[in-house]
């Protein structure tokens, strides 16, 4: 891998010790997917471990020697979100316990963040390109992400430039400035090798159809056709909102890095159906298929007519216009239910930006919300389920990542609805 005589000196060790193993790490990554060379980072960094976890010992001390050696990212970074938020989802005192044996070292990981350039105390969030969070790189951009659903999202809706990189090399390459050029941030590697037909009679479920995509192209890129006629030409915050969820489930059930969306997403507008590389395959996507992959999801209760526990919405976290529409849709289905709480309790998973902002503009609805037993927090709850106590209970949730990684179960959104309002999951579709 060619290297700038700036750049070899830091290999050399003329900046340090620690500085080198920055740089050696960084070129042997590299050079393991046949990098040409570095490339500058120009868009602000987000990392993907948020978690104090006791089982990644390595990984603070790795943290610490950057710390000691005066290290730091070359701009301010986000992270995904805290594992948990105890003043809004209170899982009682053995979970507290569980919870604080299995992130142990949240508070001192916290400190070791802000040392190495963590943006705010916000700054905990897996969708951290929302206009409210403000970690929205451009187009063209060269970054080293890892968060699936933002790598995702970075590289098709906004256009940016980055690989799915790993935890701890995402961290590197931003201490460096700089990032190892291969896959998807190389003209070659953004080529569609998969043409997705869509076929269906309206729009379809976001998570349904990114997990169908995903299970059929694991890690390849797909340039989608017949989205358009649904979500019309270009980009507005309701298509970017849905095309988070249809690429964070692509990237879970499978390992989708980037796709095109004909007449939609930026590469896609610009370069029509030139994006797809010779040779490539087509998956025609109907109602029929989008039935077979839900009929086909497992079913990890131990009871599966139980009432569920608790209800997450939004893994991703969600927009502002998402938690709007999900509050307006809740008080519908209580009302239409003859109900004035919630029938199980139900979270709103948020950025803390985001979650601010619409408290500040729907005040009223915010407190009513409470009286309803939903909130919005800013936990993940894939963190929340990594508690094996929580894990046994009979989670559900309409996130296909969240059941992908997870016992929670899937719901489609109005069954979600109905299970808010009456507590039971019978009557309604579900996985």
């Amino acid at each position: 891998m060619y290297l700038t005589s700036a750049e070899q000196a830091i290999l050399d060790g003329q900046q340090g010790e620690t500085l080198q193993k920055v740089m050696r790490s960084v070129v042997a990554y590299g050079e393991a997917f046949d990098a040409e060379c570095l490339v500058p980072i120009e868009g602000s960094p987000h990392l993907v471990t948020s978690f104090g976890a006791n089982t990644i010992q390595p990984y603070f001390d790795m943290l610490q020697e950057l710390i000691d050696a005066g290290l730091k990212t070359r701009q301010p970074f986000t992270v995904d979100p805290r594992p948990m938020q105890y003043d809004v989802l209170d899982p009682g005192l053995l979970n507290r316990v569980v919870f604080n044996l299995i992130f142990g070292k949240q508070k001192e990981y916290e400190a070791q963040l802000k040392q190495l350039g963590l943006k705010d105390d916000n700054a905990f969030t897996c969708t951290c390109y929302l206009p409210e969070v403000g970690n929205r790189p451009a187009k063209g951009t060269y970054l080293a992400w890892s968060e699936s659903s933002a790598v995702v999202y970075a590289n098709s809706v906004l256009g940016a430039l980055t690989n799915r990189n790993s935890a701890g090399i995402d961290l590197m390459c931003d201490i460096l400035g700089k990032a190892p050029l291969f896959g998807l941030m190389t003209p070659e590697g953004r080529k569609a090798t998969w043409r997705i037909e869509l076929k269906t009679s309206g729009l379809p479920n976001a998570q349904l159809l990114g997990s169908a995509i995903g299970l059929k192209v694991m890690e390849d890129v797909p340039y989608i056709t017949g989205l358009d006629a649904f979500l019309g030409a270009g980009l507005n915050p309701h298509s970017e909102a849905y095309l988070k969820d249809m690429g964070a489930a692509s990237a879970s059930n499978g390992a989708v890095g980037l796709y095109h969306v004909e007449n939609v997403t930026p590469e896609a507008v610009e370069q029509g159906q030139d994006l797809l590389a010779p040779g490539f395959q087509t998956y025609v996507i109907t109602d029929a298929e989008l039935e077979r992959v839900l009929q086909a999801y497992p079913v990890l209760w131990k009871d599966v007519q139980a009432r569920p526990a608790r209800v997450f919405i939004g893994c991703p976290h969600l927009t502002l216009e998402q938690l709007a529409g999900w509050q307006q849709r809740i008080d519908q289905a209580l009302a239409d239910a003859g109900q004035r709480r919630a029938s199980v309790p139900t979270y709103l998973c948020a950025a803390p930006d985001v979650a601010e902002a619409y408290r500040q503009a729907n005040p009223e609805a915010f407190d009513r919300m409470k009286q309803q037993d939903v909130h919005i927090s800013n936990i993940c709850p894939l963190m929340y389920m990594n508690n094996p106590l929580c894990a046994s209970a009979p989670i559900a949730t309409s996130s296909n990542k969240l059941r992908t990684y997870s016992t929670a179960r899937f719901f489609l959104e109005e069954d979600i609805l109905q299970l808010v309002a009456t507590g039971s999951p019978r009557g309604g579709r579900h996985a």
